[in-house]
């Protein structure tokens, strides 16, 4: 799964052919079809797989914590999980819009913010996040989290935000 991160981040989802996942990979079609029955069955599986390790990195983050250290901490801690693989995230960017994800997992793929919107709706029980869909404050945090990880990625170092400001300041569009 690796070799086939690694590639299908290079060269594409629709450029890279399951043989040279093979080759990549130092084995034999037959041992990837064995498991994968197709090229999409692979990505499905990778796709649910950096998912299922997003979700498990909120479960660190201490929820005795108020709600605004608690939101801090869960953005925080995505950050810098795609920061330390740039790969997740350049793979998650090419699938936002690709009819590939099957419905199954992309519901699996949205329990990774589950907690998230639950800390959300605590927030607006508490008249400390602003009274709109959750959906929509999910979509805006997550344009935050998207702008942040690509400057951080594209920009030279001098020029780039730092974490804790950005967060203050997608903080700063969602608090009452």
């Amino acid at each position: 799964m690796n070799a086939a991160l690694d590639l299908l981040v290079k060269k594409g989802i629709h450029n890279t052919p399951m043989s040279e996942i093979a080759r990549a990979a130092g084995t034999g079609m037959g041992t990837i079809y064995n498991y994968f029955p197709n090229k999409e069955e692979l990505i499905n599986e990778i796709y649910v797989n950096i998912r299922m390790q997003e979700k498990d990195l909120f479960l660190e983050v201490d929820t005795t914590h108020p709600i605004k250290t608690r939101f801090e901490d869960y953005l925080t801690v995505l950050i810098e999980f795609f920061l330390q693989q740039p790969s997740y995230f350049n793979f998650l960017l090419q699938l936002e819009a690709s009819p590939i994800i099957t419905d199954e997992n992309r519901k699996k793929g949205r329990e990774s913010v589950e907690i998230v919107a639950d800390l959300l709706k605590s927030g607006q029980e508490s008249r400390v996040v602003k009274n709109m869909e959750i959906g929509e404050i999910l979509t805006f945090i997550g344009g935050g989290i998207y702008s942040y990880l690509r400057q951080h990625m594209d920009a030279p170092e001098k020029e780039r935000t730092s974490l804790s400001n950005h967060i203050q300041m997608v903080w700063d569009g969602i608090k009452e």
